[in-house]
């Protein structure tokens, strides 16, 4: 039997909210609600994944049971200032609230409150849409693919004493998906790191790839100190991007300065990732050339062949703890901005991942204080040097 279309009910929608930002699928949502899952994405998308706000009175205004007051000291012939002083309100409070709503003999409590909720509703004006020259800035970071969040950070340190040049990555968010506020063109959600037309909360955390068989592993725990304090360059955490089946790109991110290297791979076989990844790691200073950290996937079972060529030790993650090459994992979820899952990597050429490379790199990081990777490393290695 179908599922029908229906006007969900205030408290239906209030468990649609509930279970979206738990990460509930539209169908599944759908199910519990017994509605179509076409109403689901309805409501969602016009809110552009984005719970509304719950709204609420001011303490200052009226409240209903004062209207009532109001209305029922009318109807005895009470003088406004006695109604004032019993509510503990201005006169002109009383005075203005009586004539907004139809006069001493027209007023009515419940019409009134109506008609001052109704009224409340005033469309904002965001501060992307009062500021022409904010919203250009931001336009332009965003078709750099910068994220809401490298927005807001550089605005605060490149205007630090213009607080009209300063906003939250959340109202960039907002004006991206709520297109009602009409601020940024919806077209530029596309270059956010995974494209969505509106906001999705996080499910739960993918399933780790199979440990494979890897004899006479370093475990992450012998891994220098230096490392995981990030104190000195060149100790490197490795994985592969894995797109349609078959096809793969491997990913490397200098722990210190978050610096990416992408690296094409024609086959995901333990051969030929060494050989790939031995390639680069000697083309790089020998200030870099310090360690690598790898998951348990059976792409690395040659791994002592990669240390005889390079040097370089390789450390094991423990099993199913990817969190232990956290930088690497972070970056992964920024390329699917550019491979999102399922797509054919078989056609990506070297020189385009070159290119995707040098945008993540010459993009401030939080983390790093407002820094770019590329500066960050370019320092590291003077100074060592």
């Amino acid at each position: 039997m179908g599922r029908s279309y229906h006007r969900l009910s205030a408290d239906e929608i209030e468990v649609l909210w509930s279970r979206w930002q738990r990460g509930e699928t539209a169908v599944q949502i759908s199910d519990v609600l017994g509605c179509h899952k076409a109403t689901v994405t309805w409501v969602v998308g016009r809110a552009g994944g984005l719970r509304p706000r719950v709204r609420s009175r001011a303490a200052r205004t009226l409240k209903g049971t004062e209207r009532e007051e109001i209305s029922r000291a009318l109807a005895r012939g009470e003088s406004l200032r006695s109604v004032a002083r019993r509510s503990r309100r201005a006169p002109s409070t009383i005075s203005r609230e009586i004539h907004r709503h139809g006069g001493p003999m027209a007023y009515r409590a419940a019409a009134a409150d109506t008609a001052a909720w109704a009224r409340a509703r005033r469309p904002k004006c965001g501060r992307l849409v009062q500021s022409r020259r904010l919203r250009r800035v931001v336009e332009r970071w965003l078709e750099a693919d910068w994220s809401p969040q490298q927005i807001a950070d550089e605005l605060r340190r490149r205007y630090p004493d213009d607080p009209t040049m300063h906003l939250s990555h959340e109202t960039i968010y907002r004006a991206l998906y709520v297109q009602a506020r009409g601020a940024l063109k919806h077209e530029l959600v596309a270059h956010l790191r995974r494209g969505q037309h509106y906001r999705r909360p996080r499910a739960a955390a993918r399933s780790a790839r199979g440990p494979g068989q890897i004899v006479d592993i370093v475990s992450i725990a012998e891994r220098p100190p230096s490392a995981d304090t990030r104190a000195v360059p060149g100790h490197w955490e490795g994985d592969l991007l894995l797109g349609k089946r078959g096809t793969q790109i491997a990913t490397l991110v200098e722990r210190q300065s978050r610096f990416t290297l992408l690296l094409r791979i024609p086959a995901a076989d333990s051969a030929t990732v060494v050989a790939a990844l031995a390639r680069r790691i000697t083309r790089l200073p020998a200030a870099l050339q310090q360690s690598l950290t790898w998951d348990r996937g059976k792409e690395m079972a040659q791994h002592q062949r990669f240390t005889v060529a390079t040097g370089v030790q390789v450390y094991f993650c423990d099993p199913q703890s990817p969190w232990q090459r956290g930088s690497n994992e972070n970056t992964n979820g920024l390329l699917r901005q550019y491979f999102p899952k399922g797509a054919d990597l078989s056609a990506v050429t070297q020189r385009q991942l070159d290119r995707v490379a040098l945008k993540l790199n010459s993009r401030p990081r939080k983390t790093l204080e407002g820094q770019t990777p590329a500066e960050v490393l370019a320092a590291s290695v003077a100074l060592t040097g």
